[in-house]
């Protein structure tokens, strides 16, 4: 999270581990890459006072139990993250039987800032307008963290659709939480308190090795660990473990990358 110049050390990180059970699928749970991808997890999470590793049958569980909800007739998943959210949510709970996907994606201006891009050759303000009136719409995404692409996507909504609309996430800052909140009703599994990038953050596991996390304008995507300033502050004191083990891990995970 944050641009380039912009990433202190947090007070609390949180890390969502959506890779272990992901590299046991794709590599079997006897791999190098499994066994690569625990030790990554154990080496992240050793500063158990401000490092926080979150599952999301956890987060899934938190969300669902903070209240019931009729089916919408309508899911919009924010990129494909939001999409896999939304199925994920759909089932355990049967929230959304009908998920379609906002193609978009936070991408660096080159200037320490951010812009919304499509990411499948179309606008995706466009693709937001263009939803039909329906009776009960949702708006999903996995993480809320500046509140940049949620406020972003509900604004481009046509006015119709607003107030039968209802935002959902996972996990999230409290304070954004609460910016969303102010436009639509919100729901998410775990909101922590504290300001953005000073005391708090949150990172995906995978984007510390997969070439998904960071897009650049006319460039390709990097992973978290080719920013080491970023894994230093991260994790002060073992930067160097942790990048060995994601370059190891992305080495088998992407053998045409690094």
């Amino acid at each position: 999270m944050g641009s380039r110049n912009s990433q202190p050390t947090p007070q609390r990180l949180y890390i969502h581990d959506d890779l272990t059970e992901e590299v046991a699928a794709e590599h079997g749970v006897e791999s190098e890459a499994h066994r690569i991808a625990l030790r990554l997890l154990a080496i992240v999470s050793r500063d158990a006072d401000r490092v926080t590793v979150l599952t999301l049958r956890q987060q899934i569980d938190a969300l669902v139990d903070r209240g019931r909800h009729e089916p919408f007739e309508v899911a919009i998943g924010i990129g494909e993250a939001g999409e896999r959210v939304a199925r994920q949510v759909h089932e355990r709970a049967g929230w959304f039987p009908v998920v379609r996907r906002v193609d978009i994606a936070r991408v660096e201006d080159g200037r320490g800032g951010y812009v919304l891009e499509g990411t499948a050759g179309r606008s995706w303000e466009d693709q937001v307008r263009g939803l039909a009136v329906v009776e009960g719409l949702a708006v999903v995404d996995d993480t809320i963290f500046s509140g940049l692409t949620m406020r972003s996507v509900l604004g481009a909504l046509p006015r119709e659709l607003l107030p039968v609309t209802q935002a959902f996430c996972l996990r999230g800052v409290a304070e954004s939480i609460g910016m969303i909140r102010d436009i639509v009703p919100t729901s998410a599994g775990f909101a922590a308190p504290g300001r953005i990038l000073d005391e708090v953050s949150f990172i995906n596991a995978s984007g510390l090795v997969r070439s998904i996390a960071i897009r650049r304008r006319g460039q390709p995507p990097q992973a978290f660990f080719e920013r080491p300033q970023w894994i230093r502050a991260w994790f002060p004191g073992r930067a160097n473990e942790v990048i060995d083990a994601c370059r190891s891990l992305n080495r088998l995970l992407e053998p045409r990358g690094l």
